[in-house]
């Protein structure tokens, strides 16, 4: 996985239903967003000491219809900028249809050219026999998995209330013909600054999925904010070769107040 899809692991964990520690999270309704909500980040790396923007990344949710059935389509896209297109051009897309009413996930889409590396994925979910039609063949998953995209708007309706320091929601996902079972490690909450502006902030690590950037475990760090919205804020994890940093720069048509916002830069 490299820059956009990183960012698909690195937004996945963006988060905010009454569950207990340890118990999968399934079977949630939305509180946390709503159709034509729009999200775009910026994502920074360090490599040698310097400090640079690498690309952005977007995020936008719009109601659709997908086999008579009313979804949300949700597209993630990302690109590097001029300067790392010069040594590494990345230009992502990613698409999940999701139920409006489970938020499970129907349909994702990944359509990534990274560096030349280029893959085509369709992915057809089917809830009745728990299994994930790709166009390599039929694999079975657990009822309540997530695809990269669905699992960022899912997850974005756990409530943290009750959960103690270093207790853990684990969940599936499928991506490349394979289901991964992963967590979210709870850290409690804190004041944080970003480029957009200053924020009461809900902090995890999650499990990662080792990559051509991430190492597996639990050496990422996410911020997402603490109010309704649970938006991404910021996110901070060690790569092979320096660190990146991801930032929202801007938002539209959030579904609740911005109460965490404590002040703009």
């Amino acid at each position: 996985m490299k820059l956009i899809t990183s960012i698909g692991i690195l937004l996945l964990i963006v988060i905010s239903i009454p569950i207990k520690a340890g118990d999968e999270f399934c079977g949630v309704s939305n509180t946390a967003f709503m159709a034509s909500e729009s999200l775009r980040f910026k994502v920074y790396y360090t490599v040698a000491s310097v400090y640079f923007a690498a690309g952005d990344a977007t995020f936008t949710c719009n109601i659709e219809h997908l086999g008579g059935k009313v979804v949300y389509h949700v597209v993630g896209s990302g690109q590097s900028n001029s300067f790392v297109d010069n040594f590494f051009k990345v230009r992502d897309k990613y698409e999940s249809y999701i139920d409006t009413g489970s938020l499970q996930p129907y349909k994702f889409i990944r359509n990534v050219d990274e560096g030349g590396y280029k893959k085509y994925e369709n992915v057809s979910f089917n809830k009745t026999s728990n299994t994930a039609i790709t166009t390599d063949g039929v694999f079975k998953v657990p009822a309540c998995v997530q695809d990269v995209i669905s699992a960022i708007y899912y997850a974005r309706n756990i409530n943290f209330r009750g959960l103690k320091l270093n207790d853990t929601i684990p969940f599936s996902m499928f991506l490349d013909n394979q289901v991964y079972n992963l967590y979210i490690r709870y850290l409690g909450k804190e004041i944080i600054k970003t480029k957009y502006g200053k924020f009461r902030a809900i902090k995890f690590k999650p499990l990662l999925i080792k990559g051509t950037i991430f190492e597996g475990g639990e050496k990422m760090t996410v911020w997402i904010s603490d109010d309704p919205n649970h938006i991404p804020l910021h996110v901070e994890s060690p790569i092979s070769v320096g660190s990146v940093k991801v930032d929202m720069m801007d938002f539209r048509n959030r579904r609740s107040p911005l109460s965490s916002l404590l002040d703009v830069r």
